[in-house]
């Protein structure tokens, strides 16, 4: 079974909600990502280590995240 789904990641400044397939069977490791999906993942990951919004946007919603309050 797949089912559609987001993975959220996060780098430095940035997070992305990455769309990918989430696929369900009856072995041991399962739900898993296709080759496809985890290959996605990484692209947007090292997009934005290196400040790459646009590279990121391609592929994922991107969010720049704010300090509201702190120590």
């Amino acid at each position: 079974m797949i089912r559609r789904t987001g993975e959220r990641i996060s780098e430095g400044k940035f997070a992305a909600d990455v769309p990918v397939d989430l696929i369900e069977d009856e072995h041991g490791w399962s739900p898993g990502f296709s080759p496809e999906d985890v290959a996605k993942l990484d692209r947007v990951r090292l997009a934005l280590r290196r400040g790459d919004v646009a590279a990121a946007a391609k592929e994922a919603k991107v969010y720049e995240l704010t300090l509201l309050a702190g120590e």
